[in-house]
């Protein structure tokens, strides 16, 4: 009897399931066998001169399997006359305006906001990040420590202390987007731009902004200490013939977080961002900026919706919808104060693969715009295989 031959579509996905069956023995052997090291990267400092808008940038060691950053970023802040400097709602998360991390082929995974990156670790571990929570327990557990801490309001020399989560693989036990580090041609780098609009006079948007001020000064910082923890896996297996055995598929993704806006915004229409292509999308982060006066941010929206092949919504959900689905994921709500609000779609389960659904649009209907400068700004974190990326549209950014 002559053997069936397999079509050349049926060869093909037997050849990518036995390259993801080895794939996922290599993870689990890595995990199991090598060693999860923490090492800080030289500190960088800054006294004296204000180092608003600065640019650190920070040198990865050149050695195991990257799984993250961590980053500690410490200082003082001072009003600079007789001001009183207020804390924004999304406060120190904004003390960087911008974060980017480069990789080894000099591609920019990361290149997004502060606010976007410590949001994300909120959501990525269902609780607010780097922060603790009351209990009734009879032993004194709780908010012992001043891990991050931004005193509110401020009139007198006061220290602030803040964390960010930079991830480059998905997670401890899923590996997409790892960086093997062994090398000597090449570096990832990590850069990090210190918010020109620390402070913001009494009449600006105060939405990307540390601190409000109470007139036109806007306060100094007078010093400045950032940490860069680089968490990786180290003593990687080998193989008989003294190969590193690496989870190959995992390597080939990238694990990307950008950021966009929606701007030109029309009240009662449908306005449109469309997703790039060839990418899987994890979640997507909203900030309706509506500079004005309203008190209830969720007023300035009719709905909001994401749609596929140009008329299917997915979702089509009112900004209650929305906070709802958010309290199921981190049990709290997101920043929202008068006319700015952050809305969360969270796509973890079924992420929105663009090579399948084909023209995806994110769309808000508006019902108030307040202002010429009112917008949208959105917060992207999406996996690609590195080798699709140079073939597909990229959002705009900041």
């Amino acid at each position: 009897m002559a053997k069936q031959q397999l079509s050349p579509a049926a060869q093909a996905a037997r050849i990518r399931q036995q390259q993801l069956n080895a794939n996922m023995q290599a993870r689990q052997y890595v995990i199991e066998n090598s060693i999860d090291m923490w090492q800080q990267l030289p500190p960088q400092s800054q006294v004296g001169a204000n180092p608003r808008g600065t640019v650190f940038n920070f040198q990865a060691r050149n050695v195991g399997l990257i799984k993250r950053f961590v980053i500690e970023v410490s200082g003082t802040f001072v009003q600079s006359a007789a001001e009183t400097q207020t804390r924004t709602a999304f406060g120190p998360s904004n003390i960087f305006s911008q974060i980017v991390l480069t990789d080894l082929n000099n591609f920019q995974r990361i290149s997004t906001t502060g606010w976007h990156m410590y949001l994300l670790g909120t959501a990525r571990r269902q609780r607010a990040f780097g922060s603790a929570f009351t209990n009734d327990s009879p032993v004194l557990q709780g908010s012992n420590i001043s891990v991050a801490v931004a005193p509110s309001p401020l009139t007198t020399v006061q220290t602030f202390r803040f964390f960010y989560e930079v991830p480059v693989s998905y997670s401890d036990t899923d590996l997409r987007g790892a960086i093997y580090a062994a090398t000597t041609g090449a570096n990832v780098n990590l850069q990090l731009t210190i918010n020109p609009n620390f402070s913001v006079a009494s009449t600006a948007d105060p939405t990307q902004a540390v601190y409000l001020s109470s007139t036109t000064d806007l306060g100094t910082i007078t010093g400045l200490t950032i940490l860069v923890y680089q968490n990786y896996l180290d003593q990687i297996p080998t193989d008989d013939n003294g190969k590193p055995i690496l989870p190959i598929v995992d390597l080939s993704y990238a694990y990307m977080m950008l950021n966009t806006f929606i701007g030109g915004l029309v009240a009662n229409q449908e306005n449109n961002y469309g997703y790039a292509q060839f990418r899987s999308y994890m979640s997507t982060m909203a900030l309706y900026d509506n500079f004005g006066t309203a008190t209830a941010a969720q007023a300035d929206v009719n709905y909001f919706a994401i749609q596929v092949a140009n008329s299917t919504n997915i979702v089509k959900w009112d900004p209650f919808m929305v906070a709802l689905q958010t309290r199921e994921i981190i049990g709290d709500d997101f920043p929202s104060q008068q006319a700015r609000a952050l809305y969360y779609f969270d796509h973890r389960v079924r992420p929105i693969n663009t090579d399948q659904f084909g023209n995806t649009l994110f769309v808000i209907n508006p019902a108030q715009v307040q202002a010429a400068t009112s917008q949208v700004l959105l917060g992207l974190e999406m996996m690609a295989i590195q080798d699709n990326i140079v073939n597909a549209t990229s959002p705009a950014r900041f």
